[in-house]
């Protein structure tokens, strides 16, 4: 599966009322780590299909960074029947990325 572009026009739909685990990640295009997470987030998405895995640019969505509360980025955050799991800031390998899922 491919990853979602999030905003929020889509956030309710596409991510509130999933029903498979979510994983969000929180980026900027000029952010140098944030550039090293986002292909090992897609490879994620295209491994996984169990999962829905999305994006979003905090420069065009500060609404929902802030809802999440994002003070650094890269930020990645679970999500599971609407609700935040887990969250990590930073990057990170991938099998760390993983093991947030589970």
């Amino acid at each position: 599966m491919s990853v979602l572009k999030i905003n929020k026009n889509n956030f309710e739909n596409e991510i509130m009322k999933s029903n498979k685990m979510v994983l969000l990640d929180f980026y900027a295009d000029w952010c140098g780590p944030c550039r090293m997470v986002s292909p090992l987030v897609d490879e994620i998405a295209e491994e996984n299909p169990q999962y829905l895995v999305g994006k979003i640019n905090v420069d065009e969505e500060a609404e929902l960074a802030q809802a999440f509360g994002v003070a650094s980025i890269p930020t990645l955050v679970v999500m599971k029947d609407g609700k935040v799991i887990s969250q990590s800031a930073g990057a990170r390998p991938k099998s760390q990325i993983i093991a947030m899922l589970y």
